[in-house]
């Protein structure tokens, strides 16, 4: 069952973060009502989370396609969660004002609250401040009722960090740590647009990472052996991209297979999906927050 679904709807990026594992070998987005017809195929599957992902998923027509894809799923299919992974940089709070109510999570990409080291991983434009963007992003959250979440990759150039006191600050629903993973043909390998290898730690040093925060309430670690199969991936062509072999091999696309022969090929490890906390409260209509 496709409980929950992570859609990468275009690889396009305005970052170029060195350990990106879903990296832009094309353009393509599948027309707005294709979208729409998988997701509702999914929905009749067993569906009930979606996370809009990418590359980035401002990009497509200033945050409108994915803010329309928002608004059906929560609108039409009714799920019991419709959430967001962004960088954060293209939001507007005129998007938050059209399609704020049909959002139960966005989640931000913040991996230091060091402007250099940001700056070191790829993440970031210029001089824009992609802290600064941070604290903004949770104020417009706050205001329109969506719930703040944090993801942080932690890599070679962050990993003696102490980000007790700013995560504190922000006060998201969930902080998902993750260890930098190597995927062949994506971020290492001959094939590959990004060269990983010079941000990965070891086992040890992520635990180390994970010590140093212990305190955090919020705190949701997970380790290469966690995150490698356990999540549901579906790529800009609506296949599921099966990663048990160390790189991504798509299924054919629901669209001409249906969910129940694609996911077949998934690689999707249920137990793990579990046992790292996939399941959790993620309605904001669920979440007792003071908006």
């Amino acid at each position: 069952t496709p409980t929950s679904v992570n859609y990468h709807f275009t690889r396009q990026c305005n970052y170029k973060c060195g350990f990106c594992f879903h990296t832009a070998k094309t353009s393509f987005v599948l027309p707005l009502e294709e979208a729409k017809r998988g997701l509702k195929m999914l929905k009749e599957a067993g569906m009930e989370k979606i996370n809009f992902s990418g590359g980035e998923p401002f990009l497509q027509d200033r945050g409108e396609f994915v803010g329309k894809l928002v608004q059906f799923c929560k609108q039409e299919l009714k799920l019991p969660s419709v959430s967001i992974v962004s960088n954060g940089s293209l939001i507007r709070e005129q998007w938050f004002k059209k399609y704020g109510e049909y959002l139960d999570i966005l989640a931000i990409s913040c991996d230091s609250f060091v402007e250099e080291v940001n700056a070191l991983i790829g993440r970031g434009q210029g001089t824009r401040s992609h802290v600064g963007n941070l604290q903004r992003l949770r104020r417009w959250c706050r205001d329109y009722a969506v719930a703040f979440k944090l993801n942080s990759v932690i890599n070679r150039f962050n990993v003696e960090e102490d980000m007790n006191q700013q995560i504190q600050a922000l006060n998201p629903v969930r902080w998902k740590v993750f260890q930098c993973l190597l995927i062949e043909g994506e971020n290492c390998g001959e094939d590959a647009l990004r060269e990983a290898e010079k941000f990965v730690i070891s086992d040890e040093e992520f635990e180390q990472f994970l010590a140093r925060h212990k305190d955090i309430s919020c705190l949701v670690p997970e380790s290469n052996q966690k995150m490698k199969d356990s999540y549901l991936i579906l790529d800009e062509y609506m296949r599921f991209l099966n990663c048990q072999k160390g790189r991504k091999e798509p299924s054919r696309s629901i669209l001409d297979v249906g969910v129940e022969a694609a996911i077949k090929h998934s690689g999707f490890d249920e137990k793990m999906f579990l046992k790292r906390g996939g399941k959790y409260v993620w309605s904001k209509a669920d979440m007792k927050l003071d908006w």
